[in-house]
């Protein structure tokens, strides 16, 4: 019997994983990742990708984009990839899932009050991987962090993020006098395909979060942030320079860096460091745990399955967080 070529194995690897991420989010999305890790012809369908489009979020996107139902069984996406005719796989090539949850500022918030703070005046917001810039608005939302407290006063919807640690919970909103955003395609909150794929990103059975998205839109709408396209290497220096005349700057990304190469992600660490030490900016950091290790290794407790994403400041981790924003433990 012959052995799994090595791609398969990494592939086969990043669905199981997948799997454990979805595990009590997604019943489908946990289905379909299991069955494609034990699926060879599958699996030969996806080695056949590039690397970066092996993703899972995106490849079910894709075939969901295309009609295959989601919630639902395992069979149909097998027979629509299977039995593709390029359209799927060309989804896959000319996109990508650049999920805005969010979500995820239940978790930011209380970073970025500590840091306005600090600094005593509003802050000045650059997001790096910002999709369509939906988490540039920590101050439109009021927050909950069961047992722990809550935060209200900005007129806007509840984020909740169950809490347990030394939280620091803010006495007031967040104030942000500039936002603004670096990304490979921006998404245009007024583009109502461009919305629609984002949705479509969003887990089949996560309603919640799909309503959300569909808030979040809404307040961009009104008050649209400054999103520049193109590469954050090329970029980030000169945004943060720009960002510098409307307030203390902090650079920010949730979910982003696992899109670089392990040596990008080196060379992003060094870049943000360099800044934090010259004084031009604050560096708040949302990623995996494996994603930047140097991060993850200033932790004091392990990240698991549930609190798998490690928040960072400046290089030294400070909560573990959920992936989309539902819980945070500070260290």
């Amino acid at each position: 019997m012959t052995s799994a070529s090595p791609d398969v194995e990494v592939v086969a690897r990043r669905y199981r994983g997948f799997a454990v991420a979805t595990r009590g989010q997604s019943a489908c999305f946990e289905a379909w990742s299991r069955g494609v890790a034990d699926d060879p012809a599958m699996l030969a369908w996806l080695v056949d990708l590039p690397r970066e489009k092996q993703q899972p979020n995106l490849v079910f996107a894709a075939a969901r984009w295309h009609g295959v139902p989601a919630p639902g069984p395992y069979a149909a996406l097998r027979d629509a990839l299977l039995g593709d005719d390029g359209a799927i796989r060309g989804t896959i090539l000319t996109r990508s899932t650049q999920t805005n949850e969010v979500g995820r500022l239940a978790t930011l918030a209380p970073v970025l009050a500590l840091l306005q703070e600090e600094a005593g005046r509003p802050l000045a917001l650059l997001e790096v991987g910002a999709s369509a810039g939906l988490c540039l608005y920590p101050d439109r939302y009021d927050y909950a962090w069961p047992p722990l407290g809550a935060l209200s006063g900005s007129g806007g919807p509840v984020l909740t993020a169950s809490a347990a640690g030394p939280l620091p919970v803010p006495g007031r909103p967040v104030e942000v006098a500039w936002r603004g955003g670096i990304d490979l395609a921006p998404v245009d909150v007024f583009d109502d395909r461009a919305v629609a794929w984002l949705e479509t990103c969003v887990w089949p059975e996560q309603e919640e979060r799909r309503a959300r998205l569909r808030t979040a839109v809404a307040i961009a709408r009104t008050d649209p942030p400054h999103l520049v396209p193109g590469d954050l290497f090329d970029l980030v220096h000169d945004q943060v320079l720009a960002a510098a005349g409307r307030g203390p700057v902090v650079v920010f990304h949730t979910a982003v860096a696992l899109y670089l190469s392990r040596p990008q992600r080196e060379t992003f660490v060094e870049t943000m460091l360099d800044l934090v030490r010259a004084g031009a900016c604050r560096w708040v950091s949302n990623e995996q745990q494996d994603i930047l290790p140097s991060v993850t290794a200033t932790a004091t407790e392990q990240p698991d399955d549930w609190l798998s994403f490690v928040l960072g400041v400046d290089g030294q981790a400070v909560a573990l967080t959920h992936q989309h924003g539902a819980g945070i433990r500070w260290l």
